[in-house]
């Protein structure tokens, strides 16, 4: 088959290869060449009429375009979101199933992890090399002797001081410290900070009830004189935390407890066609178990949040997301930018066009149950289910808030070929192609292209995912882990003014 039409309605549709001129697809012939995953025009397309896929509005003819065109970024207009939304009428009953268990770490507070990390968290970028310094030291050869601790990690960032005391940008920021002070997958924490920036680790240990014991520290380079000295006292500090890390044993836990990062990055046109339905699939599998899936990424399901307003459980929910919305058109408007800034320019070699195409394959990861809660960044995400976490499109920053939110598993689809990985909750890769997934198959842990090259089942793909994730919940490495990501992928999102 050279071409894939996803609905009757559609205006397009998509080349599975390369195309020469020439070729008959359906009823017109191809007029250009045409590359893998880029779309063709079947019938006349008038200056300004809309063009349709998925069933859905993607964009707008720039120029008249004749059936059989190319269409892409040369002929396609972007227009902003104007949609009646619609609340709770698309609400799919989840049938509950509760017989699936992973082998997690079992917390004092109720929560469960599916790693055991010793976490050093900085508040400034003052005292990121103290850090990184302190992590150093634990090599392979100390850890050993702790066969229960996947390692020491220092979680480092660019900000904590330039920045106002208040507002958007401190409490996101002070949100992702807590986050990751008390995540599940950490068996205990070292906050490092500098003293005297406006990130005060003292205010975040009063705001959020955080007190200091045994697997909980925190010191300041000022305070204790100096980099050398608090590196040596960090050291310390982690060396006594190890032993108790290491009394942390792998026990049955269900699905339920199971908080999945449903993330997309290096998109192509594929991902709205094989990996993002089919995790999509494997989200629908989880929440029927009680588990929870956190899409996030607001600018990637602009165009798409009717969609997602349809499956609120109520109309306080359904608005909760538009408020994201709205916020971001502004943000971007005075930022003098435009939500259509995203696609970026791997995804368009990949045939995709505007960002209305982009956000309805990205919303496919959520798969089609009820969305139960929207929350702000990196804020606890407390309902089970599906849920929506505001968050930008860039990867990494979305990734740090969804695991600052609770999430202990990641599940990144990629059809250019992301080299992500994450921490202390590993990532699971899905390639899109099957082209993409021969080439960097250390990469890749899932082949979703095989829907296409294979012709699996989309609910085979999505029970294949599904499995993963209790597997690699129960200890099995990720491609990512294997590859050692996830030392550098923490990003915090920076709002507002630096100073």
């Amino acid at each position: 088959m050279d071409f894939i039409r996803l609905d009757p309605t559609d205006t397009v549709v998509t080349a599975s290869r390369a195309l020469d001129i020439g070729i008959p697809i359906e009823s017109v012939f191809t007029r250009s060449l045409i590359p893998s995953g880029h779309k063709i025009a079947t019938r006349d397309l008038a200056v300004g009429e809309v063009i349709c896929k998925y069933a859905q509005v993607i964009g707008y003819a720039a120029t008249p375009i004749a059936a059989g065109d190319h269409v892409h970024t040369h002929n396609v207009e972007f227009r902003g979101t104007d949609v009646d939304y619609e609340f709770g009428t698309n609400l799919r009953a989840v049938k509950p199933t509760k017989d699936d268990t992973f082998m997690g770490y079992c917390r004092e507070n109720g929560q469960v992890g599916t790693r055991n990390y010793i976490a050093i968290v900085t508040s400034v970028n003052c005292s990121a090399t103290a850090a990184r310094m302190i992590a150093a030291h634990f090599t392979p050869e100390i850890l050993a002797d702790y066969q229960n601790v996947d390692g020491v990690v220092a979680f480092v960032h660019g900000t904590g001081c330039g920045m106002a005391d208040s507002g958007d940008g401190f409490e996101a920021l002070q949100r992702v410290m807590w986050g990751y002070a008390r995540h599940p997958n950490h068996a205990a924490v070292l906050m490092v900070g500098l003293g005297c920036e406006m990130n005060q680790i003292d205010w975040l240990l009063d705001a959020w009830g955080l007190k200091q014991g045994p697997n909980f520290q925190a010191m300041n380079i000022q305070s204790v004189a100096g980099l050398r000295r608090t590196i040596e006292k960090g050291i310390e500090k982690v060396s006594a935390m190890l032993p108790i890390a290491n009394l942390a044993t792998r026990t049955e836990c269900p699905a339920s407890d199971l908080k999945v990062a449903l993330q997309c990055g290096g998109s192509d046109a594929w991902s709205g066609i094989t990996a993002n339905p089919a995790l999509g699939y494997a989200t629908d599998l989880l929440v029927a178990q009680g588990g929870t899936g956190v899409l996030a990424e607001t600018p990637e399901i602009y165009g798409a949040e009717h969609l997602l307003t349809a499956r609120a459980i109520d109309r306080a929910t359904g608005n909760r997301l538009l408020d994201l919305i709205h916020w971001w058109e502004d943000y971007t408007a005075r930022n003098k930018g435009s939500m259509d800034n995203n696609p970026s320019p791997g995804n368009k070699a990949g045939g995709l066009t505007t960002i209305l195409e982009k956000s309805l394959g990205a919303a496919a990861k959520g798969g089609t149950s009820p969305l139960t809660g929207v929350y702000k960044y990196a804020e606890v995400v407390r309902a089970n289910g599906f849920t929506f976490m505001d968050s930008p499109g860039y990867d990494p920053a979305s990734v740090t808030g969804q695991i600052a939110g609770g999430c202990n598993l990641v599940c990144f689809t990629t059809g250019r070929g992301s080299a992500f990985g994450s921490k202390p909750a590993p990532t699971i890769k899905v390639a899109t192609n099957t082209e993409m997934f021969n080439r960097m198959t250390e990469d890749m842990d899932v082949n979703a292209g095989a829907m296409m090259t294979h012709g699996v089942p989309l609910e085979e793909k999505g029970r294949e995912i599904y499995e993963l994730f209790l597997r690699v919940a129960s200890g099995e490495m990720s491609k990512s882990e294997m590859q050692g990501l996830g030392d550098y992928e923490f990003v915090p999102w920076q709002i507002g003014a630096v100073m």
